[in-house]
């Protein structure tokens, strides 16, 4: 039995105040919101069919390698008003057409590895399947970002069956491991604690802190790869 590997979905419940960010000259608040939960159930189900999927993978790679390559997934559709905020940051028109055609982490998935090597494993297998089309690559493993965050981000886009149309949905992946996800997940709860920008007072700290884990990781890949071939 594999205690650790997990997944969490996280979905918003919808009210007509979020109808209402969206609403239009020509639909009522109640018409917004079947849009609205319509489109949430399409994204939900194009997330959770990717989840599936990566889950099967990994439950056939322990069968054939006796070893996991995921740790642990989340996943999460985007709540209203983080949309609504993305639409007005970047001058779009607050609409849900325009959500669906500009946004591509409305749906987002998170997965979790434990070394660097298994994430582009992942990626690799992933893509071989032939529903799955990548969109856009951003690899800050190899070139991380000034701050020091890295990870793997994909844009991808599948097609799914809802009420009798064909939707396009994208969604974004991005994959880390869990020394990448541990170093993401506090410089973002203190950057949201501190009432200041912790980015720029301690800048050269967590950067630091960025490169020290790095380094822990290429030493353990490096172990894993020499027992590998022993």
């Amino acid at each position: 039995m594999i205690l650790q590997r997990k997944s969490r979905i996280s979905i918003p419940d919808l009210t007509e105040e979020d109808a209402r960010l969206f609403q239009t000259e020509w639909a009522n608040a109640g018409e917004t919101l079947l849009e609205l939960a319509m489109m949430v159930r399409v994204y939900n189900m194009a997330m959770k069919r990717v989840v599936n999927m990566l889950d099967l993978m990994d439950d056939e790679f322990q069968y054939t390698s006796e070893y996991d390559l995921i740790h642990h997934m989340e996943s999460r559709i985007k709540a209203p008003h983080s949309i609504y905020r993305k639409l007005q940051k970047y001058q779009l028109p607050l609409s849900l057409q325009a959500a669906r055609e500009n946004i591509y982490d409305i749906a987002g998935i998170r997965v979790v590895c434990n070394f660097v090597n298994d994430i582009y494993t992942v990626e690799d297998k992933l893509l071989q399947d032939e529903s799955i089309q990548l969109i856009r690559r951003r690899d800050f493993i190899t070139h991380p970002k000034p701050n020091g965050y890295r990870s793997l981000h994909l844009v991808v886009k599948l097609s799914v069956s809802f009420a009798g149309k064909v939707h396009d949905v994208p969604l974004e992946i991005q994959l880390r491991t869990v020394a990448m996800d541990y170093w993401a997940t506090l410089e973002h709860m203190l950057q949201y604690k501190s009432k200041k920008d912790a980015g720029q007072n301690y800048a050269h700290v967590l950067l630091k802190c960025a490169q020290n884990l790095a380094d822990t990781e290429e030493s353990m890949q490096f172990i894993r790869d020499r027992l590998e071939k022993e």
